[in-house]
């Protein structure tokens, strides 16, 4: 187990290295940069900078640079725990991003939080109750919140909440909250408001993780060791709690690997239509402008917690499948 953990921690640094790469060749690839979209928006509205401003401003960015002097600045800086200079906001990364970070990380924890809760009794119950009403109902409204779009049940919400009820769902806290340092009272104002992302947001993962455990516990359930346990008078209750049970737990172990990105990346268009604060709108609008420090942060904190997560995710896995091995090509 020792070597194991030696040998994926080893193999992390080289891939975290490679996306580092590709993350900054990928941010490089469209024509032109940050200050090229600021002087055609400023252009555009009848303004105009000099030559010097223009030589001036690429200098102050560090745009003058070449592309690999960019990339090797910009990866001392994050080896360091700088993660550059935002052009757009004027301010450094972190600044930029703390609030936005923290609002993400509570929307994506009590998402998770409802995804398990809800689709765990639930796809028990559909395992252990097969082809009863009960079973085609909940898969009915399962196949139902696989088929909808998140952004779609976000724009029927808001349809439903102003027209019938009079009031608006938007955004993540009260108004008089907006740009305000968190408090005991804006934490309690997101906590008012978030059930509604929250549901928006786990209604697809939650219908796809009840298939799924439905499927792989059904699968279980019919295994020899089952059928044995279940001849030599063993309760029903302890023998799906022993066994079949803990085999199934897979697909939420799994996950995990996927769920930590999410704190960062999760729901981007549901953020955008629900007007919330969180790091999705930041990120598409720092890709539109070109900001290059501020998008290769996010998009390298995103991998950094991807190879995190599958890190742990195979760890939990070992320990809790006796018959997933660490070393492969073992003889028996």
């Amino acid at each position: 187990m020792f070597h194991y953990l030696i040998r994926r921690l080893m193999v992390m640094v080289p891939t975290l290295l490679v996306i580092s790469v590709l993350v900054f060749v990928i941010i490089q690839l469209p024509e032109g940069d940050y200050l090229s979209s600021y002087i055609a928006e400023l252009e555009a509205q009848g303004e105009k900078l000099s030559r010097e401003k223009v030589d001036f401003l690429r200098q102050q960015y560090g745009l003058d640079r070449s592309p690999v002097e960019q990339y090797l600045v910009w990866l001392g800086g994050m080896l360091r725990g700088d993660f550059g200079y935002s052009f757009e906001y004027n301010l450094p990364v972190s600044e930029v991003v703390g609030d936005r970070l923290f609002l993400s990380f509570l929307l994506s924890f009590a998402t998770i939080l409802f995804t398990w809760a809800v689709a765990f009794p639930i796809g028990v119950y559909s395992a252990t109750h097969q082809y009863s009403w009960t079973d085609h109902g909940l898969t009915f409204i399962g196949f139902l919140g696989l088929a909808t779009p998140n952004f779609l049940l976000a724009l029927v919400l808001l349809y439903f909440a102003n027209v019938v009820f009079g009031t608006s769902i938007g955004g993540l806290m009260d108004p008089e909250f907006i740009g305000e340092p968190m408090s005991w009272a804006k934490f309690f104002s997101v906590l008012e408001h978030l059930w509604i992302p929250v549901i928006v947001i786990g209604t697809s993962g939650t219908a796809g993780m009840i298939r799924r455990l439905r499927a792989n516990l059904l699968d279980e359930l019919q295994r020899q060791y089952v059928v044995t346990a279940r001849a030599k008078g063993l309760p029903r209750f302890r023998l799906l709690m022993k066994y079949p049970l803990r085999m199934a737990l897979n697909p939420f172990i799994a996950d995990i690997g996927n769920l930590l990105p999410q704190v960062v990346s999760g729901a981007a268009i549901v953020s955008v239509v629900l007007s919330l604060p969180t790091t999705g709108p930041m990120l598409l609008a720092a890709l539109q402008s070109q900001d290059m420090y501020l998008a290769g942060s996010f998009l390298m904190f995103l991998s950094l917690l991807t190879v995190v997560g599958m890190f742990l995710s195979d760890l939990a896995l070992a320990a809790l499948d006796p018959r997933i091995r660490l070393t492969g090509g073992t003889r028996r």
